[in-house]
């Protein structure tokens, strides 16, 4: 990581430049050396200290923080804070990316997985009505006017069950059993 450290109408002290060291270290090790770069410009303005970066991490990202304080050492430490909220942002999106990558590679490699188990249905009961005789003219009539999708009835004239639907194409469908 190269640090450019500017001081203006302050003089940079050895001190000075061992706190703005310090804190970066911090930085550079949540970035595992992909830091290329800071611009480091530490202001004094009567009371006011203020502390400006400019990091230059790896993939051209420049992340930036200013504060201002009354003393070097929380405006310095204010400053990288925000700078390191930024960088966990920013490795968390590489992380993302490498996962998604490495997802999209091992997808077609894998061999087919056994087929999982079915879960056990549940079954759901309706309310209960009586099974009135009809005939099936009778039935497509009494579903027509209702607002069910399906009718349950006993044939008329066979005295067999059957169960009339409404289709998706919006027919009738009628389903009655085997003689």
């Amino acid at each position: 990581m190269r640090l450019e450290l500017t001081g203006r109408h302050v003089e940079i002290t050895p001190e000075l430049r061992k706190l703005v060291e310090k804190r970066l270290a911090k930085l550079d090790r949540l970035l595992a050396g992909g830091i290329v770069s800071v611009q480091a410009v530490l202001t004094l303005e009567k009371y006011r200290h203020t502390s400006e970066f400019t990091v230059h991490a790896r993939g051209d990202r420049f992340l930036h923080a200013l504060e201002h304080t009354n003393a070097w050492e929380s405006s310095v430490t204010a400053a990288v804070g925000k700078i390191e909220q930024q960088l966990t942002r920013v490795k968390g999106k590489w992380q993302e990316r490498k996962r998604r990558a490495a997802s999209a590679r091992l997808a077609p490699a894998e061999p087919a997985a056994p087929a999982p188990e079915p879960k056990a249905l549940r079954v759901r009961r309706a309310p209960r009505y009586p099974v009135k005789p009809m005939t099936v003219d009778e039935a497509a009539l009494a579903l027509d006017s209702g607002d069910d999708a399906f009718l349950v009835f006993r044939n008329a004239a066979t005295d067999a069950i059957g169960v009339m639907y409404r289709r998706k194409d919006g027919q009738l469908g009628l389903i009655e059993p085997e003689r």
